[in-house]
Parts: C-alpha cells; structure tokens; sequence
C-alpha cells in the first residue's frame, strides 16, 4: 500500500516542477465548406494532451516544449487529420467527411462523452490487445481503479468475475454495443459464456458509480460499456496462439476483409480455450466464435453482429475451507466431522492441498451455450441529427451436472422404496439442474446536436422468458424412472421497459450535463423450485432516475466537475424466490455524488475523485435462512461508501510511461443485524444488532502500479502491480471471517518481428503473480452455534507464480 502512495505522491512532485512550461498550440477545426466543428478530439501524438474544441471549434494545447508536435484530430463522421506542427504556431484544420457513417454512433447515447462531468475510463483496442492472451476480460482489466478480479479456478480462465468500487456483477451493468449483457433474473454477468469475446472489442468504458442512462439493470457500483469491432478499413487476418501453466491453451483465428465494394464488409474470430485450472479437476473447455457484417454509406449504416459461446467447465465454486488453506490438519478433521465427511471425502481434504476441491464425480460440470444476434442501424439525418436502432436476441442453453450422495427420495418428489421387509428412504443419485431461456428486444436513440447543445431521446424494451427445471438422469435404486424424469419445473418472466432524455450543454468553459430516465420493470415467476416449494410471484416496479453534472475548466490544463444521480434497483429472483414466510424484498435506491479534479498537460495526467453512494434498503445476507435453509438477502434501511479515487500517469519519454491509481474508502451499514441459528437444543434464532459495520467484500485500499517500457525497437516490456486490501466475508467486521490483503505483480515481454511475408509477428511472454503470493480473492462464510459457535470459511485461493506465451501473427 505505501509503495502506491508513494508513486502517486512522487509522480504529482515531478508534476508539480514541470508547470513551467510555456508553449502552446492553437487552432481552429472546421468541416470542408467553412463550418467550426465542436466536440472534435485534439491529441497531440506519444504525449498524455487532449483537448476538445468549443462551439467557435477553436482548441489550444499549452504546456507543450519547444520544437515541432504531431497533431491528430478525429470527430464522428469525420475522417482522422492529423499533421506536424511548430509548437507556437496557429493551424487551420479542415475535416473531410468519411464516405461511410462510423460505428462509434452505435454505442454514443449509452456513454459519457470525454467531456462529460463523470467518472469513466476509457480502454481502446490496443491496451485490450497487448494484455490480452486468453484469460477473461476481468483480468485484462483488473489494473483499473477500484476493480477487484477474482477467478473460481484460480488462474483467469472458466468462472471469474469482478467487483468495482465494493460492488458485485449484479449491480455492474454490462451491454455490449448498447444491448444488455446482465442475465435478467440473477443481473450477474457470466462472462465464461462470453469467451474471448475480448479478442474481438474495439472499446471498453467503464464508469464508475451511476453513470449515464443505459440499458438492462441498474447499476450500482458501475457499468461496463463495450464497443465491439468496427469497420475495417483494410483486409487482413490474424492467427493467435498462447500456452502456458495447467495446460492453458488459447487459439483463435481473425480475419476481416475491409470495405469492399458500395461499403460492405465482414469479419470473424473463432476462438477456443483450454484449461486444467490451477484448483483440482477446475477444467475449462471454452469455444466461441464472432462474426460482424453490413454496408456502411454516407449517411446510413446497418451492422449485423453474432456472437456465440458454450463452455463445459468442472466445478470448482464451492471453494476451499479455511483450514485446508492454511493447512491446518485438526481444524480439517474437524471440518469433515461437522459436515459429514465420507472417508474419501476426509481423504480428499487432507491430501490436496491449497488446490483442493470438494467435487470428486468425473462429470461434476456445468456446460452451457449463448447465442447472441444484434442488428444495428445508423441514418444520419444531417450532420447535426442522427437516429440509431437496435434489434436483440440471445438464447442460451444447458445445465450443471451433479453427483448426490445419500438423498432422500422425499427431496425429488419419490416415494420410498420397499425391498422385501426394509424400507429405502434414500438413495445415490445424478440430477441435472436446467436453464432455457430467451431474451430479446430493441433500443433507439435519436440524437441532435445544434450549437452549443447535444440532446439524446432514447430508450429500450426487453422482454424475458425463461424455464428452470431439473432432471434425475441416474438412481443408485432402481426406480423404473423416465431417462430424463424431471422433478420441479418454474418459469419466469421479465419486461423491461425504458426511456430516457440526455442534454448536453457546452459553452465557454462550462460543461452541463442532465439525464433522466423512466424505467418500468414486470417480474412474474411461477412454479417448484428445486426444493419442490412451490411459489408464484408477481411484482412491478417504476422508477425515475435523474443524474446531472457540470463540469467547469479552471484553464486549458485544469478542471473541475460535480456530479449527482439518483437510481434504484429490483431485487433479483432469488430475493423472491427465496424469502422466507411473511417477507417481501423491497428495491433499493441509492444517491450517487462525485467531485473530481483533473490535470493534464503533455506529460502528466493527474485525476483525483471524490465518491459518496448513500443507499436506502440495499439488499444484503444477514445469515437469515428460509423454511428450507436457503441463504436470504434482506433490505438494510441505510448504508454508504465513502471513498477517494486518484490516479497518475506520467510520459517520461516516448519509451518510458508510468501509471498508477489508488482508491481509499469507507463503506459502511449503519445499523446491521445478524441472525445465528442455534441447533444446541433444538433450532433458535439468535439476533445481534451491529452499529457501522463494514459492508462485506468492500476493501478500504485498493492500488495499481505500472510502468511500459520500449528498450528496443519493437520490444517491450510491461509490469502491473496490483494491491487489494483486507476484505471482511460477511458484514460483521469479524476478523475471523475475512480475507487477508494481498500483492500481485504481473511482468510482460514483448517483441514484435516484421518481414516482407507477414505484416509482423509478435512473441510475447506473460508472468502472472511473479514474485509467488500465496493468497485468496474471494470466499464466502456461514456461521451456526453447536453447543459454541462454530464459523466455516470457505476461500478462492488463486495460482502462484505461472506463465503464458504466445504468438501473434498478422498477415
């Protein structure tokens, strides 16, 4: 932790001695006939600057030394410009329209603008491209602020997933090209579904808190906002490998054709990756496939994008008890004794290791396949109106597979069998639990921009159908039982209806940003739940969420903006599903204020945000269990997080760059009450009421670290260091219920070869947790009194020092 203070405080130091300089560049942008073009995008070349014209579509770069700069100018619509400049000079630029409509217009009404008064990043197809070597997006992006990644298997690959600023997957909102990504009953995301599909992005935003108005569920500590390919410009493809520790092995082929005749074009990725994982048996056999294609005109553009992906990954999250990790012999007898433990379970536990895993049937797997289908369509009216359409389908497919010892018949719905005098109550079995869904819908987005002012009319409606049903695919009884005898069956139904107004407006230099959205949500589910309780819910939620900011710069170098957003959240089927007796889960509402402060100049970017997210009713485990002993989330009336993001990144030299990012916080349930159940004598409820408490999974230090170094033409090499401080498991702030901080260092080596055959071919060398930390990302605890209380921890330990190597060949 003190190591990122430190950077971050040295880097503001030098920032602070390089003010001096003096230099500028100026100048106006324009398109062909004369017009001044606002909002364009002014960078200047292997330097941190950027600025954005005003209404008059004049820019000024400051603090730029001596001697001649490369500038580059883009605008939607617009091709790129760019030129070498003398730094002092004044340069006209004159924008040419392209002779097709960009696909930037697909995504623009879902994202903040660079401009915008909000918390965002922006990640673009090249930092994705140079980290990325088959492990899941989560880790290609676990170096940005405030982000926790964690992987069930252990090395990145298979079941992974991701907290921002505390936040779970169920409150960071996902879309890919605009179109929701969150599952619509449980609002996670599996990005196991999705592999890959980082091969196959050309820009991520991620913005932290409410953000803007978007599609799918609320987000809460996030949203994730991904631009898949866009037009190719020339022809090409390219073939990827890489191989490393427990047998991780990715290939996938690219290819695209360019814009051939009257603007259409295609391109494609198929993709498979294999995996051991690092925890025992935690395979993962993952192949999916990308293929875009449309025409692209002056003023209209269709684009059709499918994306698929099936995975057949063994299970590994029921995690890891505690004292099998710290490789406490007594405490795992004692384990195996409270739970029951077969001989080969017991057997199992004590000799495997850190790697351990509870699952021991050869088919203990969860195997799954999604289609996604999007057809988007772009007309620009005039250069200042433009209308952009979507139509979705996704269906996905497939079950998890399980191996049941000892069940009673009872729990399938079975009478007991009689075998001459004894009666059998229970038996062995093989179930099957299903998912059959369907999700489908369209969005719209009507967007003019006049003068100062950028107006967004758009909004969505998503419809949902899916069935959940298990079957018994094998008896260790003879039953006479159907192939596929299915024991409980319930479907659920969701629409998701939205529309919102967006204005911008930007003069001077103010900034002012309003949005607010209508959101109405219908959640029917009916059936038996595969506890063969049946259920029938009903529920519909209206929301309005208004969000505004502005942002105000102090000089050419210097701002300042505010922001502050009001959103509210259903509960997820399982909050339904799973209430006990007498309590309905309510939705919850949370005020999202940010103040952020930014520096720039040709070297240095300094950024410094200040967050508070005030919750009404969030939804968290209390320890609380239903009628049938299944975990319930309840509404806690008030809660917080508090916190302070910053980050750093400094241009030393066009072969040397260092960025770095740290995130203090606090977050906090005011009044907390836990329920253990004592089965001493019987089965009692003891409450204890907790006063700010830690809300759990919420570390109050997060920090990142890294530096890109070229020593040689064509080589580079990459150092990430991530920090994660301590986690409580639960919302108790018990230290024996958390996790410890921890320290990973990641180290890339790259070198890119170039001939007359192949446009290059590069070899890379990737280093995961080089310097061999020993530690856990995430876990879960349960705690019940036996005569004393008796706490069970059960943690991810992710994998040591390991590798992957590849090689990238474009042709």
């Amino acid at each position: 932790m003190y190591n990122f203070i430190a950077s971050t405080a040295v880097s503001v130091l030098i920032l602070c001695q390089s003010l001096s300089a003096q230099q500028s560049v100026t100048g106006t942008v324009t398109d062909m006939a004369g017009e001044p073009l606002s909002g364009a995008h002014v960078s200047v070349v292997n330097s941190l600057w950027y600025t954005f014209t005003g209404t008059s579509g004049e820019f000024l770069v400051p603090g730029i030394r001596s001697g001649e700069v490369i500038i580059q100018v883009t605008h939607i619509g617009f091709g790129l410009w760019t030129d070498t400049v003398k730094v002092g000079k004044h340069v006209s630029v004159h924008m040419e329209l392209l002779p097709y409509l960009a696909t930037e217009v697909v995504v623009q009404s879902t994202r903040l603008s660079p401009n915008s008064p909000g918390t965002f990043q922006n990640i673009d197809k090249e930092e994705l491209e140079q980290l990325n070597m088959g492990q899941d997006f989560p880790f290609l992006i676990h170096w940005t602020p405030s982000l926790v990644a964690t992987s069930d298997a252990g090395a990145g690959v298979g079941y992974t997933g991701i907290r921002i600023r505390g936040s779970d997957q169920s409150r960071i909102n996902v879309t890919v090209n605009g179109i929701p990504i969150n599952d619509p009953e449980s609002q996670g995301v599996f990005w196991v579904n999705m592999p890959d599909l980082a091969s196959s992005m050309n820009s991520v935003q991620i913005q932290r808190g409410l953000g803007t108005s978007t599609n799918g569920s609320g987000a809460f500590g996030a949203s994730i906002n991904i631009e898949t390919s866009e037009v190719p410009a020339e022809a090409g493809a390219q073939l990827s490998s890489s191989y490393g520790s427990f047998n991780t092995w990715m290939r996938n082929l690219q290819f695209q054709t360019g814009r051939l005749g009257k603007g259409f074009w295609l391109d494609g990725r198929l993709s498979a990756i294999n995996s051991d994982g690092y925890i025992d048996r935690a395979t993962s056999d993952l192949e999916s496939y990308y293929f875009s294609t449309g025409f692209a005109g002056k003023r209209t553009m269709f684009k059709a994008v499918l994306f698929s992906g099936s995975e057949r990954t063994y299970q590994s999250w029921y995690g890891t008890p505690q004292s099998r990790v710290e490789n406490d012999e007594q405490g795992m007898l004692n384990h195996a004794i409270r739970n029951g433990y077969s001989d080969v379970q017991t057997e199992n536990l004590l000799n495997s290791g850190r790697t351990y895993n509870y699952y021991l049937y050869a088919n203990e797997v969860d195997n799954y396949f999604q289609d996604h289908y999007q057809l988007h369509v772009s007309h620009a009216f005039e250069p200042w109106l433009d209308f952009t359409g979507s139509l979705h389908y996704t269906y996905g497919s497939g079950y998890f597979e399980q191996f049941r010892e000892d069940d009673e018949f009872a729990d399938y719905g079975l009478s007991d069998v009689v075998v001459g005098s004894d009666t059998l109550t229970e038996s062995d079995f093989v179930r099957r639990r299903w998912l059959d869904n369907h999700f489908y819908g369209g969005t719209y987005a009507l967007n003019l921009t006049r003068n100062a002012h950028k107006i967004t009319l758009g909004g969505a409606l998503h419809l949902y159908n899916g069935d959940h049903f298990g079957e018994i695919i094998w008896a260790e009884v003879a039953l006479g039982l159907s192939p596929t005898q299915q024991y409980y069956f319930n479907t659920g139904r969701k629409d998701d209806f939205n529309s919102f107004l967006k204005w911008e407006y930007n003069t001077g230099p103010w900034n002012f940003m309003g949005d607010v959205q209508w959101r109405y949500v219908a959640y029917e589910t009916e059936g038996i739940d595969n506890d063969l309780t049946p259920f029938e819910i009903s529920e519909k939620f209206n929301f309005i969420n208004p969000k505004l900011g502005t942002r105000y710069d102090i000089d050419e170098q210097n701002n300042v903006y505010f922001y502050a957003g009001l959103g509210s959240k259903e509960p997820a089927r399982r909050d339904f599903v799973d209430a006990p007796d007498g309590y309905a889960p309510t939705f919850e509402t949370m005020i999202n204020t940010e103040l952020g402060y930014t520096f720039r100049n040709d070297q240095f970017t300094v950024n410094v945000n200040g967050y508070f997210m005030k919750y009404r009713d969030q939804l968290v485990l209390t320890g609380q269990l239903n009628d049938v002993g299944a975990s319930v989330r309840t509404n806690v009336p008030n809660s917080y997080r508090l916190g302070v993001e910053s980050d750093v990144e400094w241009m030393a030299s066009q072969k040397l760059s260092f960025y770095a990012n740290l995130t203090l916080s606090r977050n906090k349930i005011e009044t907390y009450t836990e329920l253990i159940y004592d089965y001493t004598d019987g089965f009692e409820v003891v409450e204890e009421q907790l006063d700010d408490t830690d809300i759990g999974f919420s570390p109050s230090v997060i920090g990142a670290f890294k530096i890109n170094w070229i020593p040689i033409v064509n080589g580079q090499v990459s150092l990430i260091s991530k920090y994660v401080g301590g986690q409580f498991l639960d919302n108790t702030q018990n230290n024996n219920r958390s996790l410890d901080p921890y320290s990973t260092t990641d180290l890339k080596l790259a070198y890119i070869l170039r001939n007359s055959l192949f446009k290059e071919i590069e070899l890379s060398l990737l280093l995961n947790n080089v310097f061999n930390a020993m530690y856990s990302s995430n876990g879960y605890t349960f705690s019940y009194i036996a005569g004393e209380t008796v706490t069970e921890n059960f943690l991810y330990p992710q994998a040591g020092v390991n590798f992957l190597a590849s090689i990238r060949v474009k042709i």
